[in-house]
């Protein structure tokens, strides 16, 4: 009897080379995943019959979107995801979704093999590998592009061509593109150079600013907890919201990325992306939350927040680390409710208003006007008090103690 092995798939030539490869090569039973995250698949029934006509024992499409929003994007709007300050995850993010379906599904079939279709210099190797592990320590996992002998896209199309794998009779794109719900990333082709400039035929989520609308659009979203539960008044699931955002934020140029980023493998890698949906409700969300934290959790929260993102983008989703975070972020978000008004114009989108049942803002406190409540008697005990480490400092040690003679000419000059 045949061993059994769950893969990854997508209906493009990699894994459907990768699909005909573990059972010519392997001697595998195949069962094919293709999972919906929201990327721009017209017929996801096709990809399962493909593999059903290539010899895959099962081949399922699963829809994942509602699940990815509720599950994933919730606890990466919580923590504000940004990788290096950045990029938004969407890739990262979309990963272990597909590992923990992939792990019930090899349980499901009892497969004791899970594939994927990754090559060794990329980061998506690290996020299934890793998930996988944490899901099942006891499953083996085959990456058919670190073991063959394929070394160029010609001899890949010719082993397709010998062992009955159909190849895609278009001309393939010179770049490589990774879609979900929360954007698409983009590289390869002469994005491979950092000084050239993003040809235009890369962007399709998004116009090109200098033609977006004459006039701004102004689009407000509510909050229940942290989690985006309106639009402009209407009652939207999450996942709607998304799709909406990418629409109206991309009509207006607004969600474009241009950097270089440190991957986990240990090179530096130019990536491009569309992420417009998601940079509007990080944004929005930020916004809010300046009116419902406090001040200490805020500035914690910070370099939690850049800590999640980095064990995310290196594939621990399911690590001891992140779910502790996801534990505090959650506390964070009880009274993250309100609404939050934006300005979407040529390429930019800037928060002009925000709103919360919650808030933290005293007019009173904060007003300079007639309505001032704030003690000003008290403000010089403060002051004093607080500035009292450095003024004992300065008396005893001198403010110029850690500066060069020369330093100390050029300061008394």
């Amino acid at each position: 009897m045949k061993e059994k092995v769950v893969l990854a798939y997508s209906g493009g030539l990699d894994t459907s080379v990768c699909l005909k490869w573990l059972q010519v090569e392997k001697g595998f039973d195949v069962i094919a995943v293709c999972g919906n995250v929201g990327q721009d698949e017209a017929d996801l029934a096709t990809i399962k019959q493909k593999a059903l006509d290539m010899g895959a024992i099962a081949s399922m499409a699963v829809d994942m979107r509602e699940e990815y929003a509720d599950d994933f994007l919730t606890h990466a709007l919580a923590a504000n995801a940004l990788y290096e300050n950045a990029y938004p995850l969407l890739s990262a993010l979309s990963r272990p979704l597909l590992s923990k379906h992939m792990v019930a599904i090899a349980h499901e079939y009892g497969a004791k093999y899970v594939a994927h279709g990754c090559t060794g210099k990329g980061n998506d190797q690290v996020r299934f590998e890793t998930s996988i592990k944490a899901l099942d320590p006891s499953i083996e996992i085959v990456a058919p592009v670190r073991e063959w002998d394929l070394h160029s896209r010609e001899e890949e199309m010719e082993w397709a061509k010998a062992h009955g794998v159909p190849v895609p009779a278009t001309k393939k794109s010179p770049y490589s593109i990774d879609d979900n719900l929360w954007g698409r990333a983009i590289e390869c082709g002469v994005l491979e150079n950092p000084w050239c400039e993003p040809p235009a035929d890369i962007w399709t989520l998004t116009v090109d600013p200098t033609q977006a609308p004459d006039e701004p659009e102004y689009v407000e979203i509510g909050f229940d907890q942290g989690v985006p539960c309106s639009l402009n008044g209407e009652d939207m699931k999450f996942v709607d919201i998304v799709h909406e955002l990418n629409i109206k934020a991309g009509a207006h140029g607004y969600g474009r990325l241009d950097l270089v980023e440190n991957r986990v493998v240990g090179v530096k890698s130019r990536e491009c992306y569309e992420v417009p949906g998601a940079k509007v409700l990080i944004e929005a969300h930020k916004a809010l939350e300046t009116l419902c934290l406090d001040a200490a959790t805020q500035h914690y929260k910070l370099g939690a927040e850049q800590q999640w993102a980095t064990a995310v983008y290196q594939g621990l989703w399911f690590s001891p680390l992140k779910m502790a975070l996801d534990a505090f972020f959650t506390a964070t978000q009880c009274f993250v409710s309100g609404a939050v008004k934006v300005k979407l114009y040529k390429g930019s989108c800037a928060v002009v208003g925000r709103t919360s049942p919650y808030s933290l803002y005293d007019f009173g406190l904060a007003s300079y006007g007639a309505e001032d409540a704030f003690n000003h008697e008290a403000a010089k005990g403060f002051s004093d008090l607080h500035g009292l480490p450095v003024s004992t400092w300065s008396a005893k040690q001198g403010p110029a103690s850690g500066l060069s003679a020369q330093a100390e000419e050029e300061a008394a000059a």
